[in-house]
């Protein structure tokens, strides 16, 4: 690669974080493949931001009515932002502006289960397997005639989005995957892994109960609020900040997909028949082509793979990238000056 392009990707990467900065008083600075954060200014951001989407809107796309945010000019560079479990499209509320200043088109949807995402039938199966969240995103592109976008994810959003690059590679121009690679399936979750790594996972077990169900639907609030402070120890989010995106957690099916997404991967439910095949394909972990930044947070509490144990999944341009400043699991959020640089440098690798 040339010098040339190499300070013209510099000079936009700079250009675009300023303008965002500038625009929603933001401050952090990335720190890839580094140890050590920036002297003076703190690697984590946006604990207690006042940020809000506005206006969200509504689309019907496959079994789905999905509420989305939106930011940026109509004819950018689409980027789609994919959230996790429990968190919802605030984890990106410092990250959008960001881009849209650096000309991008974002689009922020609510997963199925959140938010004012709804299901278009009642009788439509509330499922949570992987490839289904997947299938969500493609037709949502498709409803907004979206043809190939740039994804950024975590969590939950993370795997949709190393499905759709895996298997639907035409619509993935890159993708920003914090933990990596996370495909996975019922069959490989059944072997059973080291007494520490299966106690991170206690959450898991507990909603494979009926007691764990009724627990999650009693105490969604206050349990998504211990899942926030293990899986970001260092994180000093306040009150209104969990609360703003605890409000989608009371979407009505929320706790039913959930409940479903843990049990599937343990084997102990079936998904939709319709996915066999697609499940097929995942389950034979396929490599993923397409331009790809990983990322991890020196502090996530949540379980994640070591980076070295997923490099070989990404065949294609890669780059992965240590965040250091008491960065956790909800790393956008975290991080957001971080996590918009992985996104702008992937459209452009």
């Amino acid at each position: 690669m040339s010098d040339q392009i190499n300070s013209r990707r510099r000079f936009l990467r700079t250009a675009a974080i300023g303008i965002g900065a500038m625009e929603w008083s933001l401050t952090g600075l990335v720190r890839a493949q580094s140890n050590q954060p920036a002297q003076g200014v703190p690697a984590t951001n946006g604990a207690t931001s006042d940020a809000s989407f506005g206006e969200i809107k509504q689309i019907n796309a496959g079994t789905l009515n999905v509420g989305y945010a939106e930011a940026g000019p109509e004819n950018g560079p689409v980027v789609i932002l994919l959230h996790g479990w429990p968190y919802d499209i605030h984890s990106f509320v410092e990250v959008a502006p960001i881009l849209a200043a650096a000309g991008y088109r974002v689009i922020v949807p609510y997963l199925r289960g959140y938010g004012s995402t709804r299901f278009l039938s009642s009788k439509t199966m509330r499922n949570g397997q992987q490839a289904v969240v997947a299938v969500d995103i493609i037709a949502l592109m498709d409803a907004l005639k979206i043809q190939k976008a740039v994804f950024g994810a975590f969590d939950w959003g993370a795997r949709t989005a190393n499905i759709i690059a895996a298997l639907w590679p035409e619509r993935c121009a890159g993708q920003v995957s914090v933990s990596g690679y996370l495909i996975g399936s019922p069959q490989a979750n059944k072997a059973p892994l080291p007494p520490k790594a299966e106690f991170a996972w206690w959450y898991q077990f507990y909603f494979a109960t009926e007691r764990g169900r009724l627990g999650y639907e009693a105490n969604r609030h206050d349990f998504s609020k211990l899942i926030w402070q293990l899986a970001s120890p260092k994180w000093s989010f306040d009150d209104a900040t969990y609360d703003r995106s605890a409000d989608s957690f009371r979407n009505p099916d929320h706790v039913a997909v959930v409940i479903h997404n843990y049990r599937w991967r343990l084997g102990l439910v079936k998904g939709e028949s319709q996915y066999d095949a697609l499940e097929k394909r995942l389950a034979a972990a396929p490599v993923i082509t397409v331009p790809t930044i990983t990322m991890e947070g020196d502090a996530n509490g949540a379980p994640h793979p070591d980076p070295a144990a997923y490099a070989k999944k990404f065949t294609g341009k890669y780059e992965h990238r240590n965040i250091d400043g008491g960065i956790g699991h909800n790393l956008p959020q975290e991080a957001p000056k971080a996590f918009a640089s992985a996104v702008i440098d992937v459209a452009h690798m």
